[in-house]
Formats: structure tokens, sequence, C-alpha cells
């Protein structure tokens, strides 16, 4: 099974740090790190414990995060009350894959998270990327903006669709059971349908702590 993405919280405000981690911990596939207060901290953590994600505040005490986010070489994303445009500007500018205003819900970073889950899916693929996948995973980082894809669908992949249920998750295994396919055979059109943005992934871990892939159809 897939590892966790590991996210490193930056922020001067040690509260607000806590709780944006335990909003991290609680999206499946994700996991917060020891959350950091300063840009020369992050500096170290980014080094010494390799993040897949940064959620980074602009105002830091040493340094301004829109001037950390040049020196970095990791998924950023900014968690930040600045609103002003040229912040907004300078930080995709920058490379910030996201910018999230403060305050918000642990469902809005919840919806980021997921965005960029299958951002990551998306370019984790093998081989050379065309240029509808490129357009696709730029999508995949705005939440609520996947279009389904609208290239034909075989039978087999239809049927998968169909199986689902709005409001109910499956197992690749159920979805085989269900199509009448191999597990391996729904699980390949089970991803291309998340990628598409046709289906939702969630993570779900059972007693044996080894977590499962559970596919729905996305909420209306």
């Amino acid at each position: 099974m897939p590892e966790d993405f590991r996210v490193l919280i930056v922020d001067d405000d040690f509260h607000v740090a806590k709780l944006h981690a335990a909003y991290v911990d609680s999206v499946a596939g994700f996991l917060a790190l020891a959350p950091v207060g300063s840009a020369s901290l992050a500096l170290q953590a980014i080094h010494s414990l390799r993040p897949d994600l940064v959620l980074l505040d602009v105002y830091l005490p040493d340094a301004s995060g829109l001037d950390l986010l040049q020196q970095l070489d990791v998924d950023t994303m900014i968690l930040s009350a600045a609103s002003d445009a040229e912040s907004l500007r300078k930080a995709f500018r920058r490379g910030a894959l996201g910018y999230l205003l403060k305050p918000f819900t642990a469902e809005s970073l919840s919806q980021q998270l997921r965005s960029y889950a299958r951002y990551r899916r998306l370019l984790g693929q093998p081989g050379a990327l065309d240029q509808g996948s490129v357009e696709r995973a730029k999508r995949a980082l705005i939440p609520g903006d996947v279009a389904p894809s609208a290239k034909p669908r075989s039978a087999t992949e239809a049927a998968v669709l169909e199986s689902l249920v709005a409001g109910e998750q499956y197992s690749a295994v159920e979805v085989a059971t269900r199509v009448g396919v191999s597990r391996a055979t729904a699980q390949r059109y089970l991803s291309s349908l998340a990628d598409d943005g046709a289906v939702d992934i969630q993570l779900r871990y059972g007693t044996t702590g080894r977590p499962e892939h559970r596919y729905s159809l996305p909420a209306q």
C-alpha cells in the first residue's frame, strides 16, 4: 500500500499549528509531522525530515513565508491571513500549489489535501505525460474543479462506474465481484476513473492496521 503523504506545518502560533496538524491527521493518507514556528526551523526540518508537502504561513518571526518559499524545493501550499492580491500573486509566482485563507474549516483543508493527493496520483503514473494529463493535473489542484473526462468509456469501465451507488463506499474486491472482473482489472479502472474525477478515493484503516482504498461517487 502507498505510504501516507508527510506534511510539515510552518506557523508561529503553536495553538493554530496544533489545530492544523489535527486537521491533517484526520484526512486519510496524510500524516502531520511535528510543526515548526520559524523559517530557520522550517529549513532544518525540511532538510532532515523530507516532507512531501509544506503548509506555510506568510507571517513568521524571522522571515516572510513568501521569501522562504523561494528557497524551498518541496511542494508547498500557503495557509495565511494575508489576503492582499500582491501576496497571492507572489505566492503563485514563487511556486505555491495552493493558497488557503485563515481562518478556515477542517473540511476546507481536507479538500485541499485530497486535491493534492489526486494531483500526485496523476503525476505518479509511469511514462511521459501528454497535454491532456498536464491539464488534468493542473485542475486536480483546485478542489471541486476536476471535471469528469469526456473521453469515451469502454464497456468495462462504464460497468465499473455504474456499479457504484451514490453515498456508498466500495473496495476494489467488492467492485470486482459486482462487475464480474478480476480485482486487478477493477483496481485499474477505478484508478483511471479517480484520475478523471469521476470517482473519489478514501483510505480506511482496519483492525490489522493495513489501510484499504475505498471508492465512491463524488458528493453532489
